[in-house]
């Protein structure tokens, strides 16, 4: 009996020590003694948010693009999604969605953001029919039977695709746009500035040229069937540039705002040419380029005319199946989401997805300005979105995102778009920017905060301004059990942690909690233990 207890016991005992060693502590060491950047709050951005979500979230920036701006028509207050609903054109109506004019600027400016307002350069505006009706880009009475059409709202707007599988090709761009200039933009800023001031005077500080030039071959075809020469985008934004700027000289000038991975390498003329396999394939690239990838063939001829762009921007999506769904996915789908946010700045990643390839997205970009345009010209991703907005594994990963962004030295940041208030990843965004309720958010100023895997618990730190107080931003992207984090501070000579607290601030799939209060030892660690998919923010009070 004896001895079945002693195995037992020690099998107990192994048992135990298995456990001990399974759940000691993840170390994280945040270094407070030396500044690393100042964060820029632009980073914060999102585009089409309500003056509600706004203030809630303590956002300091609101975007208005993607592609319904390309053929916005301030005149007549119309747009036209092109690809994203069946090529019509049609009123704007009331929804946050669908401002970008006077509209979204009132909006903005009341949840005290700063406003992004797109401009177009396609040379091609969306007009609309008598009293104000739809029109069509793709008629099917004109052009006969496609593949879809919009047979809830307007069953004469059809995809342009015969039900064969092929493009319809000559149609009219007429049918449901007018041609239009440079001069467009002038008059558009124009009655902005008589409305809300120039710049310098507190009016729209933030002008975006169109959006994601390289695929409007795709996204407009209706009226742009051929995919855009990159001196063609390069001569397009210098134009544009220049008739903001009649009416707005202070303007800030935002471009390239291309798509994605291919977009940074290739114009829209060779990446359709690829895709059809044309022989015309690499012309662009051989024929205006001089060999130069597409942005930096861009930057170049941008420095070469002054300096038409006063930030440079791209998007980015993850490619691998974590967007668009808003579902959390599948366990495979989460655990490269937990991972794949390292495209946005490690160089040891390669992207898993068709990409694979390091992207190294912010480094990457700002190597390229430095280099081929104005160094130290700010760099901004105005869209990208990791998906999974109902899911903690979402959550999760935007809260990655952000503490990425400040840590890397990114300059402004606009989601696409603006989440649902209540879903996991608008109480993440809630936790980062405004965890108190009263506008308590993390620091302004990047510190060096380092733990063994980003993959599984990355963590951030910040001094904030305002107080001198010490935040640190914890995401433990875990998909099964609690982390057990062991956080220690590095403090300035001069300061002692004797006395010092930490108040933690917890975000989980069924909300959030806190403060709850945490002892510092005179070592300057604390221990908290975080449960599964969940994001934590610690204060702690400047001495």
């Amino acid at each position: 009996m004896r001895a079945a207890i002693s195995i037992v016991a020690l099998a107990a005992l192994l048992a135990s020590g298995e456990s001990a060693a399974a759940s000691a502590p993840t170390e994280i060491s945040v270094d407070a003694r030396k500044s690393l950047r100042k964060i820029n709050p632009a980073i914060y951005g999102v585009a089409f948010a309500s003056t509600a979500v706004l203030l809630d979230l303590n956002l300091p920036l609101n975007r208005s693009g993607g592609n319904s701006a390309t053929l916005y028509n301030w005149r007549i207050d119309a747009r036209n999604a092109g690809s994203d609903f069946f090529f019509e054109s049609l009123p704007a109506t009331s929804a946050i969605g669908d401002q970008f004019q006077n509209g979204f600027v009132s909006a903005s400016r009341a949840g005290h953001a700063a406003p992004m307002i797109t401009i177009p350069m396609i040379g091609w505006a969306a007009k609309l029919g008598p009293g104000g009706t739809k029109l069509a880009g793709f008629s099917v009475a004109k052009y006969g039977a496609q593949q879809a059409v919009d047979s809830q709202f307007f069953p004469d707007a059809g995809n342009g695709i015969r039900p064969g599988g092929s493009m319809i090709v000559g149609n009219d761009p007429d049918d449901a746009a007018l041609a239009v200039t440079p001069a467009e933009a002038t008059a558009r800023v124009a009655s902005l500035v008589a409305k809300w001031g120039n710049r310098t005077a507190g009016g729209v500080p933030y002008y975006i040229i169109d959006n994601e030039p390289s695929l409007w071959h795709l996204t407009h075809r209706a009226v742009n069937a051929t995919g855009a020469h990159a001196l063609e985008v390069a001569k397009g934004v210098i134009a544009t540039s220049a008739a903001i700027r009649q009416s707005d000289p202070a303007a800030l000038i935002v471009a390239p705002e291309e798509w994605g991975w291919p977009g940074y390498f290739a114009s829209g003329f060779d990446q359709q040419s690829a895709s059809r396999n044309l022989p015309a394939a690499g012309f662009d690239r051989v024929k205006q380029t001089g060999g130069l990838e597409y942005l930096p063939y861009l930057l170049r001829t941008w420095k070469a005319a002054g300096h038409p762009v006063d930030m440079v921007s791209v998007h980015f999506y993850p490619q691998g199946g974590e967007y668009p769904s808003e579902a959390a996915g599948s366990r495979t789908i989460q655990l490269l989401r937990n991972r794949s946010t390292r495209s946005l700045w490690d160089p040891n990643y390669r992207d898993t997805s068709w990409i694979g390839s390091v992207v190294q997205l912010i480094p990457r970009l700002r190597g390229w300005v430095d280099a081929n345009y104005w160094p130290g010209t700010p760099i901004a991703l105005t869209e990208y979105n990791w998906g999974g907005e109902q899911s903690m594994s979402g959550a999760t990963a935007q809260a990655d995102i952000w503490g990425i962004f400040g840590r890397e030295g990114l300059d402004l940041a606009a989601r696409w778009q603006a989440p649902k208030p209540g879903t996991p990843v608008y109480r993440a965004m809630r936790l980062i920017r405004n965890y108190d309720g009263h506008g308590a958010a993390f620091g302004d100023t990047a510190l060096q905060a380092t733990g063994p895997n980003p993959d599984a618990v990355s963590v951030f730190a910040a001094r904030r301004g305002k107080d001198g107080a010490l935040t640190v931003l914890v995401v433990n992207k875990g998909l099964d059990a609690p982390t057990t984090v062991g956080i220690t501070l590095l403090l300035p000579a001069a300061s002692t942690a004797a006395g010092l607290h930490a108040k933690a601030y917890r975000l989980t799939a069924s909300g959030q909690t806190g403060p709850k209060t945490l002892t510092i030892s005179s070592a300057g660690r604390f221990v908290d233990t975080l449960p599964a998919q969940s994001i934590a923010i610690y204060e702690v009070p400047a001495r």
